[in-house]
C-alpha cells in the first residue's frame, strides 16, 4: 500500500515538473511572434514641451513557446519625444531592454507618454516614432507611436500692466492666471484664443475688450487638448479653469462674439456702484460651468443676444443692480448634477434697480427655472419685468401684471413641447449641445420686432417677425 502512494507521488511529481518544463521553454523559432493590442499608440494633441496624458498597451504571446526579446528600443533613440516603460523598465533611462521574456499564454503592459519640443510651425505637427521589438529569433515587429505638436505662446502669472494685445497668430496658454491690473486695458482680437491651465483664470481690475467677430469668436477654454474618452474630449467637460472676475474698480468691459466655457464660474461681477456700465456682452456664450455662467452684484450689465447655458449653479444669479437681458437663451441641462441651480436667480441683496428681460427664451429641466427673491427686512427696491419672453415657470392664476407682459409659458406636462424640443441637439449622453432653434419650437417669431436685438448669436439679422432667444431659426428646403 505504501509503494502504491510512493508512486502516485512519483508521478504527481513528475507531471508538476513536465508542466513547469512546457511552460519555461523558450523558441527561437520566426514563426512565433508577439501580438499586440494596437498596432499604432496615439496621444492626441499637446501643445509642444507640454507633457501628454499617459496611453498603454498590451504584448501577448499567444504562440506555442515562451518568446524572448533580444532588444526593446525607441526608433529614435535619445532624441525621440516619447517615454515608454516596458514591464516596469524605464527606456528613457536605459535607452534599451534585453531582460523582457515572456511566457506563451503571458503578456506584458506598456505605458506610453510623449513631451514634443518646439516645431517652429502655425498649425499642429505630427512627431512620430517606433517601438522596436527585436525576438531572439531575429524578427522585428514596430508599434507606431505619434503625437500632434502644436506651438504656443506661454504666459505665467502675466499682468497686464499698460495696453496689450493678444492676436490670433498662435494659441495662448495661460499658467498661474492672467491679471490686468487697474488702469490698464487688455485687447483680444478676432479669432483669438486662450487656453487656461486648471489653477488659471483672468483677474481684471482694469478693462477687458474682447472683439470677436461673426464666424471668428474670441474663445476662453481650458487647455487640455485630450480626451477623457474616445468620445468625450476634456474640453466638453466643466471646471477645466477658473473663469473671469471683473472686480470693483474695473468698468466698461465689453465682449463680443465671445465663447467662454468648461469653466468653474464664467463671469463674476463685483461692483459698489450701478452707474457705470460695468459689461456689455453682444452675442457670446457661456456655457458648460461648473459654478454659475454669470454672478453679479450690484452691477449694470447689458447682454444681448447671448447663449448662457448648462451651469451647476444658477446660470445668471443676481443681487442686485441694473440688468438688462434681450435676445438671449438662457437653458438649465447640466448633465452632471440633478441638483442643478435655477436659469435665472435675481434678489434684492443689493437694491435691484431694475432687472429688464425681453425676447428671451428662459427654461430647462426643471418645471420652474425662474426664481425671484424678494427680502422686505433689507428695504431695498426690487424693480423686475419681463416682456415677450417664453419662460418654463407656472403661469399666474391671475392675468399678467405690469412685472409679466406677453409671455408664453411653457408647459412642463406637455412633452410635445417640452424643453429639449426647442433646439437643435440636446445630447447629455455624449455632451453635445446646439442652441439654435427646432422647427417645432414655439419661440419662432415671437419676439417684439421693436425691441429685439437687430442680429443673433451667430450675426446673421433678424427678419421682420424676429424669434425668441439668442438665434434665429434658420428655415430649411423641406420645413
Amino acid at each position: 500500500m505504501k509503494l502504491i502512494k510512493l508512486i502516485y507521488i512519483l508521478i504527481a511529481f513528475a507531471a508538476l515538473f513536465v508542466s513547469c518544463s512546457d511552460d519555461d521553454s523558450f523558441s527561437a523559432s520566426p514563426s512565433n511572434l508577439l501580438t499586440f493590442s494596437a498596432d499604432t499608440v496615439a496621444l492626441d494633441t499637446v501643445f509642444s514641451n507640454v507633457s501628454s496624458s499617459t496611453r498603454s498597451f498590451w504584448v501577448y504571446n499567444k504562440s506555442g513557446d515562451g518568446i524572448r526579446c533580444s532588444d526593446i528600443r525607441l526608433e529614435r533613440g535619445a532624441s525621440s519625444a516619447f517615454r515608454v516603460n516596458v514591464d516596469g523598465i524605464d527606456l528613457t533611462q536605459v535607452g534599451s531592454t534585453s531582460e523582457i521574456e515572456i511566457r506563451k499564454g503571458d503578456s506584458i503592459r506598456v505605458y506610453v507618454e510623449a513631451t514634443p519640443t518646439t516645431q517652429n510651425a502655425d498649425a499642429p505637427i505630427e512627431v512620430e516614432d517606433n517601438l522596436v521589438f527585436t525576438l531572439e529569433s531575429g524578427e522585428v515587429q514596430k508599434i507606431n507611436l505619434n503625437v500632434w505638436s502644436w506651438d504656443a505662446v506661454f504666459l505665467r502669472d502675466h499682468h497686464v500692466i499698460g495696453n496689450e494685445t493678444l492676436t490670433a497668430d498662435k494659441p495662448v496658454v495661460i499658467y498661474g492666471g492672467l491679471t490686468v491690473d487697474s488702469g490698464a486695458v487688455l485687447n483680444l482680437q478676432a479669432g483669438t484664443t486662450l487656453y487656461f491651465h486648471e489653477d488659471a483664470g483672468m483677474e481684471v481690475f482694469g478693462r477687458l475688450i474682447s472683439q470677436g467677430e461673426p464666424g471668428n469668436n474670441v474663445t476662453l477654454r481650458g487647455d487640455r487638448l485630450d480626451h477623457m474618452f474616445n468620445y468625450l474630449p476634456y474640453d466638453l467637460t466643466p471646471g477645466q479653469w477658473q473663469g473671469i472676475v471683473l472686480h470693483a474698480s474695473s468698468s466698461d468691459n465689453t465682449m463680443r462674439y465671445t465663447d467662454i466655457h468648461s469653466t468653474y464660474n464664467g463671469i463674476s461681477i463685483d461692483s459698489c456702484s450701478v452707474d457705470p456700465l460695468k459689461l456689455q456682452l453682444i452675442a457670446s456664450t457661456v456655457h458648460n460651468c461648473q459654478g454659475y455662467g454669470i454672478y453679479t452684484k450690484n452691477a449694470r450689465l447689458d447682454v444681448q443676444s447671448c447663449q448662457i447655458t448648462n451651469t451647476l449653479n444658477d446660470c445668471v444669479k443676481i443681487e442686485g443692480g441694473d440688468v438688462n437681458i434681450n435676445s438671449s437663451t438662457l437653458a438649465q441641462f447640466y448633465p452632471f448634477d440633478s441638483n442643478r441651480g435655477y436659469v435665472l436667480n435675481f434678489s434684492n441683496v443689493n437694491p435691484l434697480k431694475q432687472l429688464k428681460v425681453t425676447n428671451s427664451l428662459l427654461t430647462g429641466y426643471a418645471d420652474d427655472v425662474l426664481l425671484g427673491s424678494k427680502d422686505s427686512t433689507l428695504n431695498n427696491v426690487f424693480n423686475y419685468s419681463f416682456d415677450h419672453c417664453l419662460v418654463r415657470t407656472p403661469k399666474p392664476e391671475t392675468a399678467d401684471s405690469v412685472y409679466l407682459t406677453n409671455i408664453i409659458y411653457e408647459n412642463v406636462k406637455d412633452t410635445a413641447t417640452g424643453a429639449e424640443k426647442h433646439f437643435v441637439r440636446i445630447d447629455t449622453d455624449k455632451l453635445r449641445y446646439d442652441f439654435r432653434l427646432d422647427s417645432t419650437s414655439k419661440a419662432i417669431n415671437a419676439a417684439s420686432a421693436e425691441t429685439s436685438y437687430p442680429t443673433d448669436r451667430d450675426g446673421e439679422m433678424r427678419d421682420e417677425r424676429p424669434d425668441i432667444g439668442a438665434y434665429e431659426y434658420k428655415k430649411q428646403s423641406n420645413d
